[in-house]
């Protein structure tokens, strides 16, 4: 199924950051089982340099990994990557670490010949939708960059580029590497979107009812507005009730909170990331007084707005 709101899309990629937060570039040989523990509000990115290798996640879903393969984990779900499903697994983190530069490091589980060695490049990262963050729980465990290809074919230098950064270790090459990593998961993250979002249901209805898109659509775009039920049935072009009901189905939550945590999340990108004074936030995003927005932020976030600005803390998921 196609995506119906293009600029519904726009407004997702917008907010969309990807950076890493951690990455390794692991070398080993078979046999070899490698766990990766959960990453609590975090995502993971493997790329295989030199295989094969296969996944396997917590629930149980295998695949079958070889040279040149790409995979996203956007709610860093708990996996292993080994050589074959009876192989011995070992925790990654178990493993001595050598700094290659600030967030790169180098382990290498087996010393081998080079030609006999499997190499992985993986990434744990900092992953944010911006005003759309609910829409990463309803993303599959595992997004594959093969599921890509044929549609999008500018991924195929960016994964050759990778293979031949990872191979060869040229100057500069971990830092390529991590930036590469960043753009490569963008891209899957982009083309499961533009794609139509899988099978993956709740909030993705969002996406695929062109009505329920146009008064979403447009909270986002001026979320300082205090949107009434009645003002957004108008934008969505259907009545009252008919709007509320759907928007509930859709989004699991009503109108006036969901536009409440949108300014919330708002909130966070523009103090952590843009780094806006507090006052100026809470004008932007509707509130008559600094004192109104931080009750308000703190009721929903959990902590208030100074302290976010004063640890750089990251809240939980609003």
């Amino acid at each position: 199924m196609t995506v119906q709101s293009p600029d519904l899309i726009s407004e997702l990629l917008r907010g969309m950051r990807l950076s890493g937060v951690k990455y390794r570039r692991i070398e080993t040989r078979a046999p070899f089982g490698l766990a990766f523990h959960q990453a609590a509000g975090k995502a993971q990115f493997h790329f295989i340099s030199r295989g094969p290798a296969v996944l396997r996640m917590e629930s149980g879903a295998t695949f079958h990994l070889s040279v040149g393969d790409a995979l996203f984990i956007p709610n860093g779900n708990a996996h292993v990557l080994m050589s074959d499903e009876q192989a011995p697994v070992t925790p990654v983190s178990e493993f001595p670490s050598e700094p290659i530069c600030n967030s790169v490091c180098a382990i290498t589980c087996k010393p081998c010949p080079e030609n006999e060695s499997t190499v992985i490049f993986s990434g744990c990262m900092d992953f944010e939708l911006g005003g759309m963050q609910p829409l990463i729980k309803a993303m599959p465990e595992v997004m594959m960059v093969s599921r890509l290809m044929s549609t999008w074919p500018e991924i195929h230098p960016l994964l050759a580029a990778m293979e031949r950064e990872s191979m060869t270790r040229q100057v500069g090459f971990a830092g390529i590497l991590a930036r590469l990593a960043d753009v490569v998961a963008a891209l899957i993250v982009r083309g499961w979107v533009e794609a139509g979002c899988g099978k993956a249901t709740g909030w993705v209805q969002v996406l695929r009812d062109p009505r329920l898109s146009r008064a979403i659509y447009a909270m986002h775009q001026q979320p300082g507005v205090n949107w009434s039920v009645a003002e957004l049935a108008k934008e969505a072009g259907t009545s009252r009730s008919v709007f509320a009901e759907r928007f509930l189905s859709a989004t699991g939550t009503t109108p006036a909170k969901y536009l409440s945590e949108l300014r919330m999340r708002l909130a966070i990108q523009y103090i952590r990331h843009e780094h806006q004074a507090i006052e100026t936030v809470a004008l932007r995003l509707g509130y008559g007084s600094l004192a109104a927005f931080s009750r308000a932020f703190k009721r929903i976030v959990g902590q208030a707005p100074g302290t976010l600005r004063e640890t750089g803390q990251t809240p939980e998921e609003v």
